[in-house]
C-alpha cells in the first residue's frame, strides 16, 4: 500500500509547494517552481489514487465527489505541515494536487514584503485584494497581514475559505476559520450572514461572482475591512476585471463605490533568487490615495498605473519598479527580471539604465518572452513581421529597426 504521507513529508523537507499524484505515473513534485519526478518512488496506481481519495473524503464529501468530480479538501499533517488537497477525475481516474502550507505563520518582514502592508493590514475598513497566477504566494501574504493584525489588535476576526489553508491562532484578536462545505454551505451563504457574527475583519478566500464582491463592498462600506484575492496579473487589470463583472449600466455606480471601499491591490509573482534556491516576492502596490480614487470613480482604471510609478511616498510600485529594486539588490537576475516583468519593454529600458551589457544578455536569453498585461515583445512583433513577408527588416537579435535605432541611442 502506498505511503503517500511520508512522501508528502518529505516533500515538505525540501520545501516543494505541490505533490502531484496520477494513476499511471511517478508521484511529482513542484520545487522552485519547477515540477520534478520522483523515481525514487514507484509508479501510482489507480487503485491507489481511487484509495486515497476515499481516505481524505468522508462519506458525504464522497457523495457529492460522485456527481461533481471536483473537491478541495484541507488536512493537517501532525506538527509537519497543511495539505489544501484538490480531488479530481482525468481520463475516468483519480488524481490528486495537494498544496503543502507551512504551520508557522511567516511575517511581512520574514517574507521580504514591502513594509506598507503592515500599515495596510491596519486600516480600519475597506477592501484589500490581492491579486496573481495560482501559486503565486498570495495566501502566505494574506496570513502574515492577518497575523499582523492578531497581534496587534483586539478585534474579531472571520475568515471564509475553501478550503482553510493557514490556522491562525487566538492571540490578541479573536478568530473564527469557516470551511466551505463544513462549516457553510457556499461563499454566498456565509457572505450573506457573517455582519451579523458582528466582524471587524472579514477574509473572503476569493472573489468568486458579482454577489460575493457587492457583500465585500457593503461590508467595507459600513465599517469593516475585508481582505480577499482575485486572479488576475496586475492592479489595473484587477480593477478592470472587477467594473467588468457588472451589467453596464451598472458601470458609473460601482465605481462610484470601488473608489469609496477600496484600500489597496496588492499585485505578486514569485521569482527564483540568483545564485541560490528559494523565490522571492515581487509586489506591485496600489494604494487608493485621493488621486488613484478620482481615476477609479472617473472609470479610468487604467492610468492608475503613471500614480504606481510616481506613488513612492504613499508606498506604491508597479511590478518593473519592484523587480528593478531585487535585481540592483542583487538578489534576482536580468533574465528573471525580464521574464517576470509586467511590461517587457518598459522592463527591457529600465535594466539598459543599470546595466546595458546584462540587458542586452537577458533579451538575447529570452526573445520575446514576458509582456504582460497583454503586451507583444519587440522581438515577437519582428518575427510575426518576418513570417508574413511584412516591409520591415529584421536584425540578428529580432527588434528590426526599431532595435538599431536603440542601439544608435546608447
Amino acid at each position: 500500500m502506498l505511503d503517500w504521507q511520508e512522501i508528502v513529508l518529505e516533500a515538505a523537507e525540501i520545501k516543494a509547494s505541490d505533490v502531484f499524484w496520477k494513476a499511471g505515473a511517478h508521484p511529482h513534485v513542484r520545487v522552485q517552481g519547477k515540477v520534478v519526478r520522483w523515481d525514487h518512488h514507484p509508479v501510482v496506481s489507480a487503485e491507489m489514487t481511487e484509495a486515497m481519495a476515499e481516505e481524505l473524503m468522508t462519506e458525504r464529501q464522497l457523495a457529492l465527489f460522485e456527481e461533481v468530480p471536483e473537491r478541495d479538501v484541507g488536512l493537517t499533517i501532525g506538527e509537519a505541515c497543511r495539505l489544501r488537497i484538490n480531488i479530481f477525475r482525468q481520463q475516468n481516474t483519480t488524481g490528486l494536487v495537494m498544496r503543502i502550507i507551512p504551520l508557522d505563520i511567516l511575517t511581512v518582514e520574514d517574507l521580504e514584503l514591502p513594509a506598507i502592508l503592515n500599515e495596510i493590514a491596519m486600516s480600519p475598513q475597506g477592501v484589500v485584494l490581492v491579486t496573481g497566477p495560482t501559486g503565486c504566494g498570495k495566501s502566505t501574504s494574506l496570513a502574515a497581514m492577518i497575523d499582523h493584525i492578531n497581534e496587534n489588535r483586539a478585534a474579531n476576526i472571520v475568515t471564509i475559505e475553501d478550503p482553510i489553508e493557514y490556522v491562525h491562532r487566538d492571540k490578541k484578536s479573536i478568530i473564527s476559520q469557516r470551511e466551505v462545505g463544513i462549516d457553510t454551505m457556499s461563499f454566498s451563504d456565509a457572505m450573506k450572514y457573517v455582519v451579523r457574527q458582528s466582524p471587524d475583519v472579514i477574509l473572503i478566500g476569493e472573489m468568486r461572482d458579482v454577489e460575493t464582491m457587492q457583500v465585500a463592498m457593503q461590508a467595507a462600506e459600513t465599517g469593516h475591512l475585508v481582505f480577499s484575492t482575485v486572479h488576475t496579473s496586475s492592479a489595473p487589470e484587477t480593477m478592470e476585471r472587477i467594473i467588468n463583472m457588472f451589467p453596464p449600466h451598472d458601470k458609473a455606480q460601482i465605481c462610484l463605490r470601488m473608489s469609496n471601499a477600496l484600500r489597496a491591490i496588492l499585485s505578486q509573482s514569485l521569482v527564483p533568487r540568483a545564485g541560490t534556491e528559494g523565490r522571492v516576492a515581487a509586489m506591485e502596490v496600489l494604494v487608493a490615495n485621493p488621486t488613484v480614487a478620482k481615476l477609479i470613480e472617473e472609470g479610468r482604471p487604467g492610468d492608475t498605473y503613471a500614480e504606481m510609478q510616481k506613488g513612492a511616498y504613499w508606498g506604491m510600485q508597479t511590478r518593473n519598479q519592484a523587480l528593478l529594486e531585487l535585481y540592483t539588490e542583487g538578489t534576482i537576475s536580468a533574465r528573471d527580471a525580464l521574464f517576470y516583468a509586467g511590461n517587457y519593454t518598459e522592463m527591457r529600458q529600465m535594466l539598459r539604465r543599470v546595466d546595458p551589457g546584462e540587458a542586452e544578455q537577458a533579451v538575447r536569453d529570452q526573445p520575446g518572452i514576458g509582456g504582460g498585461v497583454g503586451e507583444v515583445p519587440e522581438a515577437q512583433k519582428a518575427a510575426q513581421e518576418a513570417v508574413r513577408g511584412g516591409p520591415r527588416s529584421v536584425s540578428a537579435d529580432g527588434d528590426g529597426r526599431r532595435g538599431r535605432r536603440a542601439r544608435r541611442e546608447q
